[in-house]
């Protein structure tokens, strides 16, 4: 077992962040199962609530300058002691191949923080583990090549799927300093990440799933009547990939007869067009904005509401969903999921069985939403469905047991 002054360095993007949820859990559950951490932010917070689960994690944080220019006298003092460093050259070879493929300020940025991560980190740091395969496994790359220490990597959706494939070859193979492993948590990344690396075994599926001792037994749903109002939400932050503007001109297709709404949870930066759309189509007098909310507040909602909807794609610049953890949070509250075969969410939801899967055309949308509407006994059924394949397969602890191993594993490989 690792003595608890050495802590797993683990780096970050951003520490606390409400859509990071599923990072949190994470951290927490490794945390209480001993494994001493200390954590590593590229940014500092820019939301205004945490959850719970933030307050939990007893690591001490610490930011590294998210602008060079902002702490000039911390970086010169971190490169200066990375020229000193016996893994200086191998370093530096590594940032000039990368840079003649992505001749980009944020290249040198994530350089740049590596020093100074390189330089303050404690003198018995086993290893670093970096969430997200772009900007943070950069960092940790750079530093563990410093450092000469082994580091590791969890990927999620964007990092995967907007990062060039040299970039991910190189953080896959060790003749170019790669990760001892990763992690990630859909089979579609899993397989994708496999087919790029020296050998298929350095990269693990570890699904996320639920700690469901943090949330309620689901709610005793009476059923609703066909004609009854019908109360819909969302979860997610306001950018191209979530499919809202879909949502939104679905919403004017429904039929005068459905006396529904729409509560939308999260901010992003499409809020603005997104409320004009919706003025547009003449239907925001039936949605709510709430912005950003903390998990309480998320499950209250997924209690008082009749269907959950989340209408993800692709973005054009690639980038998409892994596997939404708010489709495995309505399902903890038998709340009937309307979303889309995109990415992994088919490795969850069966459509038909633990929900609907449809395409992200308004009339395809506004058709399912109409079918749920109007017959909740399907609804019902889909719903302890969900439930139950949550709690049979995608509960928290199997995840967390084997991330813990291979973390242990090779902290104990470096010594």
């Amino acid at each position: 077992m690792t003595p608890n002054t050495e802590k797993l360095a683990v780096v970050l993007k951003g520490w606390p962040r409400l859509s990071e949820t599923f990072i949190a859990q994470e951290l927490v559950a490794l945390e209480e199962g001993g494994l001493p951490l200390e954590l590593w932010s590229l940014r500092h917070p820019t939301d205004h609530k945490t959850h719970p689960l933030h307050d939990r994690l007893q690591a001490r944080v610490r930011y590294l300058p998210e602008y060079l220019k902002d702490e000039p006298l911390r970086v010169l003092r971190g490169v200066l002691h990375a020229l000193r460093q016996p893994g200086f050259g191998a370093a530096w070879g590594a940032l000039r191949r990368d840079y003649a493929r992505d001749r980009t300020p944020n290249r040198l940025r994530r350089f740049g923080q590596a020093c100074v991560l390189a330089r303050e980190l404690p003198a018995d740091t086993p290893g670093l583990y970096a969430h997200f395969m772009h900007t943070p496994s950069s960092v940790a790359r750079y530093t563990a090549i410093l450092r000469g220490l082994p580091w590791s990597f969890s990927a999620h959706a964007k990092d995967i799927w907007t990062s060039p494939e040299w970039d991910l070859r190189e953080k896959l193979h060790p003749d170019s300093h790669g990760a001892a492993f990763g992690a990630t948590c859909t089979g579609f990344g899993a397989t994708y990440l496999q087919g790029l690396a020296d050998t298929p075994a350095r990269v693990d599926l570890v699904y996320h799933g639920l700690d469901l001792t943090r949330f309620p037994a689901p709610p005793d749903r009476p059923l609703r009547a066909p004609d009854a109002p019908f109360a819909m939400m969302s979860v997610g932050r306001l950018v191209e990939k979530k499919g809202f503007d879909r949502l939104i001109d679905a919403f004017a297709l429904l039929p005068d007869t459905l006396d529904w709404h729409w509560t939308h949870i999260g901010g992003g930066a499409l809020n603005d067009a997104l409320q004009a759309q919706a003025t547009a189509r003449g239907v925001n007098h039936r949605i709510t904005w709430r912005g950003a909310c903390d998990q309480p507040e998320v499950i209250a909602a997924m209690r008082a509401c009749d269907l959950f909807v989340l209408p993800s794609r692709v973005a054009d610049d690639g980038d998409r969903d892994g596997l939404p953890n708010v489709l495995m949070e309505a399902a903890s509250q038998k709340l009937p999921i309307l979303s889309t075969p995109v990415s992994a969410i088919p490795e969850f939801i069966d459509t038909g069985v633990h929900g609907l899967l449809t395409d992200d055309a308004p009339a395809t949308l506004a058709h399912a939403m109409g079918t749920i509407a109007a017959d909740p006994e399907q609804a019902r059924r889909m719903a302890d469905a969900a439930h139950t394949r949550l709690t049979d397969a995608f509960q928290m602890n199997p995840g967390i047991a084997h991330l813990d191993q291979r973390l242990r594993a090779m902290i104990r490989a470096a010594k």
